[in-house]
C-alpha cells in the first residue's frame, strides 16, 4: 500500500499531450497526490484501488487512465454499446464527474455522456443511439436502460466506482453487482472511495483483479488546512448568531437537519439582505440545478443544504461550512465539513450548538477526532467577526425585505470568494448529494432528509416503499451535454453552471 508520492508531470507519466493540454487549460498543472499514487498502475492497465478523502483530486486520477485506455484501444463506438462506464451514486455527481471527464475525453474524440434518473430518458436514448465512448451513470436508470435494450454492457473496457462507500450506505450495492457482472471479466476496474469497510472489501475481493491498492490521506482524519469552531448558543439567540455567521463575503455552506428548515433559513437569510438558496430532497433537479449554480456563480453566497449535499457540492472557494444544526453522526460531520478546503485551499468549520445537543455534539466531535475551539456566544460576539470579519454586525438583527441586489453594508452580493484561474476539482471536478427526491412512500413531511439519491431497483435492500423518482412537469434535465467537443468546459466559480444547460428533460 503506497501513502507518499512525489509528483511526476502529466507528460512523463505518459498522457497524451492533447489531453496534457486540456488539463492546463483547467488549470491543473501537476498531479494531486492520489493522481500520483494511481497513475503509473493505472495507466499500465492494472486495477486500482484508491482511497482519498473528498476533495483529494480523484476524478482526474480515473479519468486519465481510462480516457487513455479507450484511445490506445482503438476500438469504434457502436450504438447503444458504451466503452467505459464511471459508476456514481447520486445525480449531481454525475454531472460533476461529466464536467471534469468530458473536456479530458473530447481531446482525444472521445464521446461522453451522463445517465441518471429524474429527467426523461429520450434525450438519453438519442445519445446512446448514436454511440458513446464513455457513459457516467447512477445505477437506477442505468438498469433501467438496460433492461429496456438501450444499453448492452458487453463492450465496457473499463469501469470505474466512484465514491463507492456512499454507493453502499445508499443501498445500491446489489444493483452495483449486477451492472458489474454485466461488464466483461476481463476489463480493468478502477474503485475509489474515502473508505474501505467491510461492504467496499466484498466489491474489491469480487470483481477487482490482483488490485493495487493506494491511500492518501485518511477519510476519518481532518484536512489539517480546516479550523474547528464549536460556538454554544441559546435556542433564543441561534438564529441571529447563525444570520452574522453567513454575512460573511465569501461562500457558505448551511446545514441542517430537515428539509422543511434549510428552506425557511434560506428565506429568512434572503429576507435579511443576505442572498442564498436551498438544496434538498424535495426540490426538482431542475430547481437544484439553477440553486447550485446560483451558488456556484455567485449571486447567491450561502447555499442551505440538508445531509443530501454533504457528500456532493464541490464548488472552489466555500470558506466557510456552518453546522446549523449538528449532524447525527460523525461521518455525516466530516463529509459536511470537507466541503471547504478543497485542493489545499483554507476553510472554516463552525457548529452551532445549543443547550440540549451539548452532550452529543461532544461526542460528535471526539468520533470524528475534532477538538474544535469551543465559546459561549451571543449575537454581536467578538469571536463571530474573527471568523467573518466586520461585515457579520452589518446584517439586519430582524427579517427585512430587502433586494438581493442592494449593497447590504457595502458589499458586494456576487462575491465570488475568490477568483483566478479555476482549481483543480478534488474528487471529482464534480455536486453530489444526489437525485434524492428524499421522499419515502411519497411523503412529504419535513422530516429528516432522506439519503437515497436515486432509489435502488427492488431487492437492493432498500427499506421502505421506493421514494418518489419522478419529477414535476416543470423538471429539465440538467445532465450533461452528451457528446464532446461542442461541450464547454468554462467554469464559473466551482463550474456547476457549466452544465446545468444541458439537454431538456421531462
Amino acid at each position: 500500500m503506497s501513502t507518499h508520492h512525489t509528483p511526476v508531470p502529466f507528460a512523463d507519466l505518459g498522457i497524451a499531450p492533447r489531453v496534457v493540454a486540456a488539463l492546463r487549460e483547467r488549470g491543473i498543472d501537476a498531479p494531486f497526490p492520489i493522481q500520483a499514487a494511481t497513475l503509473p498502475d493505472s495507466l499500465a492497465g492494472r486495477d486500482v484501488l484508491g482511497r482519498g478523502r473528498t476533495g483529494s483530486g480523484k476524478t482526474v486520477a480515473f479519468a486519465l487512465p481510462m480516457v487513455s485506455a479507450l484511445a490506445k484501444s482503438g476500438r469504434r463506438r457502436a450504438p447503444h454499446t458504451p466503452r467505459a462506464l464511471v459508476l456514481v451514486p447520486t445525480r449531481e455527481l454525475a454531472i460533476q464527474v461529466a464536467e471534469t471527464v468530458t473536456p479530458l475525453a473530447a481531446a482525444l474524440e472521445l464521446r461522453t455522456m451522463t445517465i441518471f434518473g429524474g429527467v426523461g430518458q429520450n434525450p438519453q436514448v438519442a445519445a446512446l443511439r448514436r454511440g458513446i465512448d464513455i457513459v457516467i451513470a447512477t445505477p437506477g436508470r442505468l438498469e433501467d436502460l438496460i433492461g429496456q435494450g438501450h444499453v448492452r454492457m458487453g463492450e465496457i473496457e473499463v469501469t470505474v466506482l466512484d465514491e463507492a462507500d456512499h454507493m453502499a450506505d445508499l443501498g445500491f450495492l446489489p444493483a452495483v453487482k449486477r451492472l458489474l457482472d454485466a461488464t466483461p471479466r476481463d476489463g480493468q476496474r478502477l474503485l475509489f472511495s474515502a473508505t474501505l469497510d467491510n461492504a467496499i472489501d466484498q466489491l474489491v475481493k469480487r470483481y477487482l483483479h490482483n488490485p493495487v491498492t493506494h491511500s492518501v490521506d485518511s477519510a476519518a482524519s481532518p484536512v489539517p488546512a480546516m479550523t474547528h469552531h464549536l460556538f454554544n448558543v441559546s435556542r433564543d439567540n441561534k438564529p441571529a448568531v447563525v444570520r452574522e455567521l453567513v454575512a460573511g463575503q465569501g461562500r457558505t455552506l448551511a446545514f441542517t437537519r430537515t428539509k422543511h428548515a434549510a428552506k425557511k433559513l434560506a428565506k429568512q437569510l434572503t429576507a435579511s439582505g443576505i442572498p442564498a438558496v436551498d438544496l434538498h430532497g424535495n426540490l426538482s433537479q431542475a430547481a437544484r440545478q439553477r440553486n447550485l449554480a446560483a451558488f456556484s456563480e455567485g449571486s447567491s453566497r450561502v447555499l442551505v443544504a440538508t445531509d443530501i449535499a454533504a457528500r456532493g457540492i464541490h464548488v472552489d472557494d466555500v470558506t466557510l461550512v456552518v453546522h446549523v444544526d449538528p449532524p447525527a453522526e460523525h461521518k455525516a460531520y466530516l463529509h459536511r465539513s470537507g466541503r471547504t478546503a478543497r485542493a489545499g485551499a483554507e476553510g472554516v468549520v463552525v457548529t452551532v450548538s445549543t443547550p440540549e445537543e451539548r452532550g452529543d455534539t461532544r461526542t460528535l466531535m471526539r468520533q470524528a477526532g475534532i477538538k474544535p475551539t469551543a465559546v459561549d456566544v451571543t449575537p454581536g460576539h467578538p469571536a463571530i467577526g474573527d471568523l467573518t470579519g466586520p461585515t457579520a454586525a452589518l446584517v439586519t438583527p430582524a427579517p427585512v425585505v430587502v433586494q438581493a441586489n442592494n449593497g447590504n453594508g457595502g458589499r458586494s452580493q456576487r462575491g465570488r470568494g475568490g477568483s483566478g484561474a479555476p482549481r483543480q476539482q478534488g474528487g471529482s471536478g464534480r455536486p453530489a448529494g444526489g437525485g434524492s427526491r428524499g421522499r419515502r412512500g411519497g411523503s412529504q413531511s419535513s422530516s429528516t432528509e432522506s439519503y437515497r439519491s436515486e432509489t435502488p431497483r427492488s431487492g437492493s435492500g432498500s427499506q421502505g416503499g421506493r421514494p418518489s423518482s419522478g419529477s414535476g412537469s416543470s423538471q429539465r434535465g440538467s445532465s450533461g451535454r452528451q457528446g464532446s467537443s461542442s461541450q464547454g468546459s468554462s467554469r464559473s466559480g466551482g463550474g456547476i453552471a457549466a452544465f446545468s444547460s444541458g439537454r431538456r428533460g421531462r
